[in-house]
């Protein structure tokens, strides 16, 4: 029985050294480059960690983590005697060179598993023009207090809670004694009532031990501060009561409200026909609402609806329709009806042509009546000869 159990126990070991041999000498799995590039600054010492190592601590406690070049294949040593080394599965690079920058591989490995994952690294010269490109985005909500956290410095410092840290607002040290900002020695920045004009870049510094040397450690963040989100009383500043058009056009009823200052994803604004919805009210789609807009003019905000008829016919001209807005702050209606647009008549052109020729006549007629007229006395001088034609008509009626 005892020599049974021994041959069992050097079966199972035979099968677990040759299951690790083949793991070791077999292809790990990639899982491709990971999503987010690491940007560094040069003479700074940077620490790589391997993406996948998060999970493989939660299921597996026995795990070896390999590091190396993608144009290399020599793994990364474990000692620190040179300037890149691995520790703790993780990647230094004390002081970090812009010839660093490339893809690194890191390699996970268990007894039955392994798998692969590629870093990229890239490092900028330390001046005043790569403080864009090499940021840490960090948002506070104006008017009120916050904390802003130098990220990526718990592989330097640990567990020690006697760190000094100096904090910076664009390049200029922040004092001890400010009131606006508190705890400006520590990984974190208190900043009181936060305004508009806080925003903007920080960095926060810290000095790094090795071998003997002192190296700087800086992170750049940039502070956005967030406007709250406010709403106003919305105000429905068109359409006109009523709209003219003429019956089989299309026709578009924009409904513009203005918000002002305020936001406009909480405002509901909508269309009714006789208090019942437009898609209720027109099944067969001849009169939709239009695409919700929402823009600016001049720093104020508006949203706007438009009803569309597809095309307009005589009962729309007895429909009541409504445009509404609400939202929490209030809710408004207006009421707009469609009238017919007078159409073209021959009468009414006729009318002003009537008119014309009916002066025109007029004017003839006065002339033609002058000009008799003015013939007829002249006849009468030359028929009485007479010098003293004035006596001419008294004379004349004593005859007769």
């Amino acid at each position: 029985m005892f020599l049974l159990s021994v041959l069992i126990m050097g079966v199972s070991t035979f099968a677990v050294q040759s299951e690790e041999h083949s793991v070791a000498a077999g292809s790990c799995q990639f899982h491709g480059r990971h999503p987010k590039t690491r940007f560094k600054v040069e003479g700074e010492p940077l620490v790589l960690t391997c993406p996948q190592v998060l999970h493989w601590e939660s299921t597996s406690a026995h795990v070896n983590v390999t590091w190396r070049r993608n144009d290399s294949a020599v793994a990364v040593p474990g000692e620190e005697e040179s300037r890149v080394w691995v520790r703790d599965g993780a990647l230094w690079i004390v002081p970090a060179s812009q010839a660093d920058s490339g893809t690194y591989i890191c390699t996970v490995r268990n007894a039955s598993y392994c798998d692969k994952m590629s870093v990229e690294l890239r490092v900028f010269e330390k001046t005043d023009a790569s403080v864009p490109l090499i940021f840490y985005p960090q948002i506070i909500p104006l008017s009120a207090s916050g904390l802003l956290v130098c990220p990526d410095l718990s592989e330097f410092i640990g567990n020690r809670t006697d760190v000094e840290i100096q904090w910076y607002k664009d390049s200029v040290p922040l004092d001890q004694d400010n009131q606006k900002f508190l705890n400006v020695r520590g990984t974190r920045l208190l900043v009181n009532n936060v305004s508009m004009e806080d925003a903007g870049y920080y960095t926060c510094a810290m000095t790094y031990a090795h071998k003997g040397r002192q190296y700087n450690i800086t992170r750049n963040i940039k502070l956005r501060v967030k406007k709250r989100d406010e709403e106003t009383i919305p105000v429905i500043i068109s359409p006109h009561q009523t709209i003219s058009a003429s019956l089989g056009s299309r026709l578009t009823i924009p409904c513009k409200v203005f918000l002002g200052a305020g936001i406009h994803t909480t405002t509901l604004l909508w269309w009714t026909a006789n208090n019942t919805f437009i898609e209720d009210a027109y099944h067969g789609g001849r009169v939709t609402e239009g695409e919700r807009q929402a823009y600016s003019e001049n720093n104020e905000n508006y949203i706007e609806v438009p009803l569309i008829f597809d095309p307009v016919r005589r009962e729309d001209l007895h429909t009541d329709f409504k445009c509404v807005v609400r939202n929490t702050m209030s809710s408004q209606t207006l009421r707009t009806t469609v009238k017919e647009a007078a159409t073209f008549s021959w009468e009414i052109m006729l009318a002003p042509l009537s008119l014309i020729v009916l002066v025109l006549g007029g004017i003839w007629m006065h002339r033609r009546y002058k000009r008799r007229t003015g013939k007829a006395y002249g006849l009468m001088e030359l028929k009485t000869g007479h010098p003293d034609s004035q006596s001419y008509p008294s004379k004349i009626k004593e005859i007769k």
